[in-house]
């Protein structure tokens, strides 16, 4: 693997990685959404939100920061470099279309942990470490009801980002229980997961059993 990136590795950059979602966690239960996915044993959340209004934002994003900097889980915001600079939050995830990475570093500051999506175009990833990426995201991997339309990944590419990139990968899209071992095997370090934790009855149950899964 390249090692062409001068970041520093956060060590919680492996495992179960949920991201919320205005439908399944509203703003009325997001707080006890995401503890109890915490305390199911994820490693990273990411507050995702393209709706509210800012204010509305700005303090669920904050409530949801304290939450997690108690729990020593890592936060992370979706394609807003400000909301993520005033909520103080651990960084932030960026598409294809989003922020500019070193802009967010610039902003965020260089213990910040910067995401980016790679969807299936490994060269977007080598790309993204080279210019200071934590970490990168591949996906969808299977079918999505949040993101029907996402462009298609295969395992494979999990194993061909090893031999190239050094910093985490993470596979995103339709994956639960039943097909996450595969995802796995093909190298992905952390499952990036909406529906399978908090559309589940079980939040905390549903969690833990992905955290299990990954770490066996």
């Amino acid at each position: 693997m390249t090692d062409t990136n001068n970041t520093t590795m956060d060590p919680r950059l492996t495992g179960l990685y949920v991201l919320t979602d205005q439908h399944l966690t509203p703003a009325d239960k997001i707080n006890a959404c995401v503890a109890q996915a915490i305390d199911g044993g994820c490693s990273v959340v990411q507050y995702r939100d393209k709706t509210s209004s800012p204010a509305q934002r700005l303090q669920q994003a904050i409530e949801l920061n304290n939450l997690c900097r108690n729990n020593g889980v890592l936060f992370i915001i979706n394609d807003d470099i400000t909301l993520a600079k005033k909520a103080g939050a651990h960084g932030i995830h960026i598409g294809k279309h989003d922020a500019d990475l070193q802009q967010a570093r610039e902003i965020l500051g260089a213990d910040s942990v910067i995401g980016v999506s790679c969807y299936n175009d490994l060269q977007l990833a080598i790309d993204a470490e080279k210019q200071g990426a934590n970490y990168v995201a591949f996906g969808r991997f299977f079918d999505s009801t949040i993101k029907p339309d996402a462009v298609k990944a295969k395992p494979e590419l999990l194993t061909e980002a090893n031999q190239y990139i050094s910093i985490p990968v993470a596979a995103i899209g339709g994956i639960n229980l039943d097909n996450a071992t595969g995802l796995i095997n093909a190298g992905a370090d952390m499952l990036a997961v909406i529906s399978s934790v908090f559309a589940q009855k079980d939040i905390e149950t549903a969690a833990r059993n992905l955290t299990k899964l990954i770490q066996s």
